[in-house]
This record gives C-alpha cells, sequence and structure tokens, in this order.
C-alpha cells in the first residue's frame, strides 16, 4: 500500500510540474491558442505559489487604505490617512503624481475612472465627502466636491465601462449615485434593517458596495447586519415617484441569518456574476445567483448555529432553504476560513484571469490565498507587521497589491525561485501584550482554532514601539476602521506644497500652476491644487 501511495504522489507531482511543458507543446502545434495558454499561465497555482515581494511603496504618512489599478494596470493609486492621493508607476516604484485630496479626513476609496486618460478620479473618506480631482493638461489638480454622507463613506463604485457614473455608501446607510457631467449627486435610498430590527436599528451602517460586471444594473451593498442586499438601478424611477428601497433580493448564509453579532465589511463580483462576502469576526463566502433569499427574507430565526459554519464548506452540503417548501434545497455558498476579520473594515477580492483565487487580508498581518472552487487554503504570506486591509490584483497579470495598517505599499509578482508552502508546525504561543493569531480550521470536525506564531517577524521590540508611536501621531488607528488626524508637520506639509485654500476660485488654475509641467512628466513631485468645497445644485 505505502508503494502504491508513492507512486501515485509521484504520478501527481509529475503531473503538475509536466503541464506547463505539455501547454507549450500544445500551443506549438496549434492546439492551445496563444490567448488560452496566457490565461492557463495567469491562472497557473505554480505562480500563485511563487508570488514574492516585488516592490514597496513608500511615500504616505498613514495607513494605506486604498490601492487600486487603472485598467491598463500600469499605474496604481492609493490614498492614505495622510489624507494625500500618489498615483505610481508600480513597476519602477516612483511617483507619478501625488496631491492633497482635499478631504478634512481619512481617505479611504481612491479610483481612476476609466477612458480618462487616467485624468479623472473620484474620492470618500472619513469625513464623508465624495470629491472628484481632476488632473490639468498642465499638471496641476482640481478637486471638486460632489456630495456628502453624514458619517464615514468608506467605500464606491464605478459603472463598468464607464467615464462618468460611480455609486457610493456610508455609515449613515445612504447610497448615492454620481454623474461627472452633470455633477449631480442622487440620492438613491438608505438602507434599512428588515422588519423585525427598525424598533432599535434606525438604518444599516453600510461598509460595501459592488457592481456586477456582467451585468452593470446589478448593485450589491451590505454593513452592519448579516445580509447582503441587491438591487436594480432600472426600478428607480428618477423623478423620485417609487421608494427604490426594497432589494430585489437578499443573500445570507443560511447559519447567520438571525446573528446579530456579525456585520459584512467586504463584497466581490465575479466576472461570472458570483458574490463573494466577507464577514467580520466569521468567514467568507461566495454566492451564486440561485442562492439569493428572495425579495422578502425569513424571519430573523437562525437555521442553524455558526458552528456549523464550516460543515457548509468544501463540500457545498446542501441546506434547506427557510423560504420553500420541504421539498426545495438551496446548496450552501462556498466557505473560506483561515483568516480573520475583527479589527478593520477588510476588503476582499477574486484572483486570476477567470477568478480562479480568493484573496483577503487578515488581523495576523497576511495575505490569504484560496482557491475559489473548493475553498482549499494554498497560500499565507507574510505581508505586514500589522493588519493588512486591501488586496487588489492586477487586471492583466499574476501581480498584487496589498496595504493596511503600515504606511507602505506592497507589490507581489511570482518571483519566488521556489514554490511556497503552507507553514507547519503552528504552535499555540502567548505572548504578553503582543498576540499575532493564525487561524485554521479543521474540515473534520468543524472546530475552527486561532493559533500564534511565536515571534515570527517581531524580533525587534524597538521597532515596534517606533511604529506604534508613528501610528499614535499619524492617526493609524485602523485603516477602514478610522483614527485621528495625521500629524501637525504633515498638516503643514500639505499646506506648504499645495497651497490649499477652500475659498481658492477654479479661474485662478493658470496661474497656480504656472511651474507646473505635463503629467506625463510627474515623478515624485507634489502639485499645486484648487479646491472647490460647492456642492453642485445644493
Amino acid at each position: 500500500m505505502d508503494d502504491a501511495s508513492n507512486n501515485n504522489n509521484n504520478k501527481r507531482a509529475r503531473t503538475s510540474v509536466d503541464k506547463p511543458l505539455v501547454d507549450v507543446w500544445l500551443r506549438e502545434l496549434g492546439q492551445l491558442s496563444t490567448r488560452n495558454f496566457a490565461l492557463r499561465r495567469r491562472a497557473s497555482e505554480d505562480l500563485v505559489l511563487r508570488l514574492g515581494i516585488y516592490a514597496k511603496l513608500d511615500k504616505h504618512r498613514g495607513c494605506v487604505n486604498t490601492v487600486s489599478f487603472n485598467t491598463d494596470g500600469d499605474i496604481l493609486i492609493s490614498g492614505s490617512d495622510d489624507r494625500r492621493v500618489i498615483l505610481w508607476d508600480w513597476k519602477t516604484e516612483r511617483v507619478k503624481l501625488s496631491f492633497h485630496s482635499g478631504h478634512n479626513d481619512n481617505v479611504f476609496q481612491a479610483k481612476i475612472m476609466p477612458f480618462t486618460d487616467d485624468r479623472s478620479i473620484v474620492t470618500c473618506a472619513a469625513d464623508g465627502q465624495v470629491r472628484h480631482a481632476q488632473i490639468l493638461e498642465r499638471g496641476g489638480v482640481e478637486t471638486k466636491l460632489l456630495g456628502k454622507h453624514q458619517g464615514r463613506a468608506h467605500k464606491l463604485a464605478i459603472e463598468p465601462g464607464s467615464p462618468h457614473v460611480f455609486y457610493t455608501c456610508g455609515e449613515d446607510g445612504l447610497v448615492q449615485h454620481f454623474d461627472l457631467r452633470t455633477g449631480a449627486a442622487t440620492e438613491l435610498f438608505t438602507c434599512r434593517p428588515i422588519d423585525d430590527r427598525r424598533n432599535y436599528m434606525t438604518v444599516v451602517n453600510l461598509n460595501a458596495i459592488a457592481i456586477d460586471p456582467r451585468n452593470a444594473n446589478l448593485f450589491a451593498v451590505a454593513g452592519s447586519d448579516e445580509y447582503t442586499r441587491l438591487y436594480d438601478i432600472r426600478k428607480y424611477k428618477w423623478d423620485g415617484s417609487t421608494d427604490f428601497g426594497q432589494p430585489a433580493d437578499y443573500f445570507c448564509p443560511p447559519n447567520l441569518i438571525g446573528d446579530e453579532q456579525v456585520g459584512i465589511t467586504g463584497l466581490a463580483f465575479s466576472d461570472q456574476s458570483e458574490l463573494l462576502v466577507s464577514y467580520n469576526d466569521e468567514f467568507i463566502y461566495l454566492f451564486t445567483q440561485d442562492m439569493g433569499l428572495g425579495p422578502n427574507p425569513p424571519p430573523s430565526s437562525p437555521v442553524s448555529t455558526r458552528s456549523e459554519a464550516s460543515e457548509m464548506g468544501s463540500d457545498h452540503t446542501s441546506a434547506a432553504s427557510p423560504s420553500t417548501a420541504n421539498t426545495d434545497v438551496k446548496i450552501a455558498p462556498q466557505v473560506y476560513k483561515g483568516h480573520r476579520n475583527c479589527v478593520t473594515v477588510k476588503g476582499v477580492n477574486f484572483f486570476g484571469p477567470k477568478c480562479e483565487y480568493v484573496v483577503s487580508g487578515s488581523d495576523c498581518g497576511r495575505i490569504f490565498i484560496w482557491k475559489k472552487k473548493g475553498g482549499e487554503l494554498i497560500r499565507v504570506i507574510e505581508a505586514d507587521r500589522h493588519v493588512v486591509n486591501c488586496i487588489e490584483p492586477h487586471p492583466h497579470s499574476t501581480v498584487l497589491a496589498s496595504s493596511g495598517i503600515e504606511s507602505d505599499i506592497k507589490i507581489w509578482t511570482p518571483n519566488a525561485a521556489d514554490r511556497a508552502t503552507l507553514p507547519t508546525n503552528i504552535e499555540q504561543v502567548l505572548i504578553p501584550d503582543h498576540i499575532r493569531w493564525f487561524a485554521l480550521g479543521d474540515d473534520d470536525d468543524g472546530d475552527y482554532y486561532f493559533y500564534d506564531i511565536y515571534g515570527e517577524g517581531d524580533d525587534d521590540d524597538d521597532d515596534d514601539d517606533d511604529f506604534d508611536d508613528d501610528d499614535d501621531d499619524g492617526g493609524g488607528g485602523g485603516g477602514s476602521g478610522g483614527g485621528g488626524d495625521v500629524d501637525s508637520d504633515d498638516d503643514e506639509e500639505d499646506d506648504d506644497n499645495n497651497n490649499i485654500d477652500d475659498n481658492v476660485d477654479n479661474d485662478n488654475d493658470d496661474e497656480s500652476n504656472e511651474e507646473a509641467i505635463s503629467y506625463s512628466d510627474f515623478d515624485d513631485y507634489d502639485i499645486d491644487l484648487d479646491v472647490d468645497d460647492g456642492v453642485d445644485g445644493n
């Protein structure tokens, strides 16, 4: 039996190693197109297991709460607690453009609008503002206030392929629609809890919003309760004659219905319209369109306990839908477990040319990568000394960008000589005042354990103390989860570099940017900008 088992293992290993060679052979024979060959290589598990650090982009002076690639993938945009937005040429590790966002608090999201020559940028922040930054021909930046939330605005979502339209959500429960052609903000609805909770929960504080890339009419929002709500913008009457607040569908794992201790921090749609949902203090779940609970979800009574979540995992165990007859069954969502999401508002994402993998940061400072199909954890990457909040995949290559509590951005490419393996011989060790947790699930009995890796990456206590002091000064207390203002030195630097004045007239652009150079020539250059805090239509 042992010899047979060893032979089988050798065959599997040999098949895995030889597969790239087979693909090359098929391509040379014309049996595999160049496009499909490239897609297979980008989705290769071998490349994922060889991901290593390519660069550290370090110019911010606070937590980096958002990273995003432009459509072509040659520019990375970031936003931080220092209230600055930076555009990077990540391949050369150089700053193309750095400017003050105009926000009064931590920048939570910054994205480049598509088909705008990378000159149109939208942002939202802890001050609740939604702003538009336009990079001018002579290199200056003009920022404008588009709208505002009553509370922190964590996320925005751009309509796929549109240079004009995007949505935002905030802790006030409000979802807004923006069209840059008019500069107007349309308040679509305020997200309300299900009926039996409205006597003590007035709104759902929203943390995440995402648009279906295959159907831009559909978008999902989620926040401080267990439900992800799906809306169809086609049902909205732009004259305000109808109540658009009723979702077209709800999504929630059966074991979490009625659980008032959980909330949702991250959402993502795949290219196949699958919906990825990251819960705080819980797991990540993958829903297909047929897993919805319908527009009227069942009463908030759990159909199972939270401890049963892992039983719904890799084999997609069927569970009865509480809203259907006994003869109907619904397939339970795929579960991804191992990370820890308790401290900050973390995102979640797909990875690979056809969304073959799921990626997330963790409170332990690591990046977790699972196979989408089956939920197998295949990679754990040491990324930060503290919390990793953002993982952003490159649109065309096997490249990841990550950020979190630290002030730098890390770029990961498949440059390692050896394939990585999952950590082994992990022991549960409690270190006074500094506990680093590593989470692992046990598929056999459904238990969920959190382990600490003793002393890994934290040998120098002085370094940690220095870092903590920087966080205290810089307001880095939790990425998108909040934090104070950056220190006064940074404020002075921003004012000196950008000549920010809320009363600056936009007509002064030419004068204020006389010494500016063209956008394409920018390199580690802080520019002047004009700020307009007037909201059109208000």
